[in-house]
C-alpha cells in the first residue's frame, strides 16, 4: 500500500502544475473499507491459483510483451502506472475518458484493460465506468477488465463483475497485488486464446472428415434423378444421409441423432459406419434397421437416440420398400398433387435392442416426387417463433412438383430460407427424388 502512496507521491510532484489536484487524499483511518475488499479479491485469487498455475507458467515463456490500455482521469495516478507498468516489462498505454478507451480499442488490440470507475469530477457512483463495461465486452469479448476506484464499495465491485469485469482492484493499491492480478489475468487470456485457437482446428478437421464421411457424389440410376443439401447448425452435427446404388435400385438412408456438435458428430461416424456395413443388395429395409438398432443399442450414451429411415426406390419394379424408425416420415408427392407419408417402422434407435421393425410398400408412377428431410427443416422457426412444419414442406413440395430434383431442392430450400431468415437452429438435411 506504501509503494502506492510513495509513487504517487512522486508523481503528484512530476506533475504539479499540469493539471488539477487529486479528488481526495488518503484517509488512512478510513481503510477499512480496502482492505476488506482486497481480502475478497485475494481470497478468491487464491482459489483459481491451483487451476492457472500452468497457463500462467506457459505465459512467462511468451516472449511477447503485454499490452495493457489503462483509463483513468486522474494524471497522477496515470504517472503512478506508467512507472510501475513499465518497469514490469509491460507495455502500457493511457487514456483518460470512456470514449478514449472505445478509440483506442478499435484501433488496436490489447492483453487487458485496466480501468477506473469514476470519470466526472467529484462523483464517487462508478457509473460512467459501469455503463463502459458492456461496451467494451460488446466490442471483445475475450480481453480480460480490471476495475479500479477509490470510492468504491463491495455492491460497486458485484455490478462491475456482473457486467463483465473479470477482477477489482481498491485505489490506493498495492504494486504486488495489482502485479498478481494482472499477471494472472493476462496468462488465462492468453491461454484461453490459444486453446481456442486449438479447438477451432480440431473442430475445423473434424467437420471435414465428417464432410468425407458423407457421400461427394449421388450415384446414377437409370429412371431416377437425386438432389441433396446437407446443412449442420455448428459446422458438425448429427445429420446423417447415404446413397447407394445395387444396379437399378437406389438405397437411401437418413438419420438425425438427438443433440448437436461433437458428440451427436461421433454417434453420426458410427451409424453411418454401421448402415454401410449392413445395407446390402439383398437385405430388407426392416432388417437393416433392427441390426443397426442393436449395434448402436451397445455403443449409444445414456440419453441419446437415433431417428432413421431406410428405403429403397426400384424404378423399374416402379415402387419404394421402407422402414422407418421413428424418422419424420418422408413425403411421396404424386403427380396428381396429392402426397402420402412413409411412417411404417418401428421406434427410434438405441433404446430398445430387441426392437422388430416393420417395413412399407408404396407403387411409383411418372413424375412422382420422394421428399426425405430432417426435423432440422420442419422445425425450423421464424422471428416470431412459429416452425415452419410438415405442411408447409408439402404444400410447397406440391408447388413445385413439376421441377426437376434438383430445382425442387432449390426451390424447398428458398422456401424455408424466406420463412426463417437464413437461420437455422438445428442441422438440416433435405433429399429430393424424382422418378422419370
Amino acid at each position: 500500500m506504501f509503494d502506492w502512496l510513495g509513487r504517487v507521491a512522486v508523481a503528484r510532484q512530476r506533475v504539479a502544475g499540469a493539471g488539477r489536484v487529486s479528488r481526495a487524499s488518503v484517509d488512512l483511518a478510513g481503510l477499512w473499507p480496502v482492505v476488506l475488499v482486497q481480502l475478497l479479491v485475494f481470497s478468491i485469487s487464491r482459489m483459481f491459483e491451483i487451476f492457472t498455475e500452468f497457463r500462467m507458467s506457459s505465459s512467462q515463456n511468451d516472449p511477447t510483451p503485454a499490452r495493457v490500455l489503462v483509463a483513468d482521469d486522474q494524471p497522477d495516478v496515470l504517472e503512478a502506472l506508467r512507472w510501475l507498468l513499465t518497469g514490469e516489462g509491460y507495455e502500457p498505454q493511457f487514456v483518460s475518458s470512456t470514449d478514449g478507451v472505445m478509440e483506442k480499442l478499435r484501433a488496436e488490440r490489447f492483453d487487458l484493460l485496466l480501468m477506473d470507475l469514476n470519470y466526472s469530477r467529484d462523483t464517487t457512483s462508478g457509473r460512467e465506468g459501469l455503463e463502459l463495461i458492456p461496451r467494451v465486452r460488446s466490442h471483445d469479448g475475450s480481453m480480460p477488465i480490471v476495475v479500479m476506484t477509490g470510492w468504491g464499495s463491495i455492491d460497486t465491485a458485484v455490478e462491475a463483475m456482473r457486467r463483465g469485469a473479470k477482477s477489482f482492484v481498491q485505489k490506493p493499491w498495492e504494486d504486488v497485488t495489482l502485479l498478481e492480478i494482472l499477471e494472472r489475468e493476462i496468462a488465462e487470456a492468453r491461454s484461453a486464446r490459444r486453446l481456442d485457437q486449438k479447438q477451432q482446428r480440431e473442430f475445423e478437421e473434424a467437420r471435414l472428415i465428417q464432410r468425407g464421411l458423407l457421400p461427394t457424389a449421388v450415384p446414377k440410376v437409370d429412371g431416377v434423378q437425386l438432389a441433396v443439401a446437407w446443412q449442420p447448425a455448428n459446422g458438425v452435427g448429427g445429420d446423417c444421409f447415404d446413397t447407394l446404388s445395387f444396379g437399378q435400385v437406389l438405397a437411401i438412408s437418413i438419420a438425425d441423432i438427438a443433440g448437436k456438435g461433437l458428440p451427436a458428430a461421433l454417434l453420426m461416424s458410427n451409424l453411418q459406419a454401421a448402415v454401410r456395413a449392413f445395407a446390402q443388395e439383398t437385405v430388407a429395409p426392416s432388417s437393416i434397421c433392427g441390426s443397426v438398432n442393436r449395434l448402436l443399442c451397445r455403443n449409444m450414451a445414456s440419453g441419446r437416440f437415433a431417428t432413421f429411415c431406410y428405403a429403397r426406390v426400384e424404378a423399374q419394379a416402379r415402387r419404394i420398400v421402407f422402414s422407418n424408425a421413428g424418422h419424420n416420415p418422408p413425403l411421396l408427392v404424386r403427380k396428381s398433387g396429392s402426397f402420402e407419408r412413409l411412417s411404417d417402422g418401428g421406434t427410434v434407435l438405441g433404446v430398445f435392442p430387441d426392437t422388430q421393425y416393420d417395413q412399407g410398400e408404396m407403387a411409383l408412377e411418372s413424375g412422382d416426387r420422394l421428399i426425405f428431410y430432417t426435423d432440422g427443416i420442419t422445425e425450423a422457426r421464424n422471428p416470431a417463433g412459429d416452425e415452419y412444419g410438415e405442411e408447409q414442406l408439402a404444400a410447397a413440395a406440391i408447388g413445385c412438383r413439376t421441377d426437376p430434383a434438383e430445382a425442387m431442392k432449390d426451390a424447398l430450400l428458398a422456401n424455408v430460407n424466406e420463412f426463417t431468415g437464413g437461420h437455422f437452429d438445428d442441422d438440416a438435411t433435405l433429399i429430393v427424388v424424382g422418378i422419370g
